[in-house]
């Protein structure tokens, strides 16, 4: 299960009910915690050992439908999409990563806004020299509700 941001809320709240408009961003990154990153994207995000967020750009190639597959516009009823193409981060090397329990969705490599978030199913300890982390196709589950 997945949240949104402070920043997302904010910016979809003035975009639907309001005067402003919210242009979708044109990249996105996903990035490792090893604490719950909360609705203000403040939780301990990965650094040191050659972190560095993994981009997976909006694309329908990239992003699946609310009911699946790559193709088509979503209309689906579960407010469900996951990654369509694998995630990969790089090895971490020189130091350890900790104990990896959150993801977060951004708007930028570093810094930036996050637009969404939530935890691991199955946190993961990265330790120098281990494989680069990934997510296989279908495993980064983000859910509207």
């Amino acid at each position: 299960m997945s949240a949104f941001s402070n920043y997302l809320e904010n910016k979809l709240i003035d975009h639907v009910f309001r005067a402003a408009t919210f242009s979708k961003p044109s990249a996105l990154w996903v990035s490792l915690h090893t604490a719950d990153p909360t609705d203000a994207g403040s939780g301990a995000e990965v650094s040191g050992g050659a972190y560095a967020r993994a981009q997976l750009d909006p694309s329908d190639t990239n992003w699946t439908s609310t009911q699946g597959g790559t193709s088509g516009n979503s209309s689906g009823t579960g407010g469900h999409t996951d990654n369509a193409v694998a995630i990969t981060f790089p090895a971490p090397s020189g130091a350890n990563w900790g104990v990896c329990t959150h993801f977060g969705i951004w708007d930028a490599p570093t810094g930036g806004n996050m637009l969404f978030y939530g935890a691991l199913t199955n946190p993961k300890t990265v330790n120098d020299g281990d494989a680069a982390p990934n997510y296989a196709i279908g495993a980064l589950d983000v859910t509207l509700a």
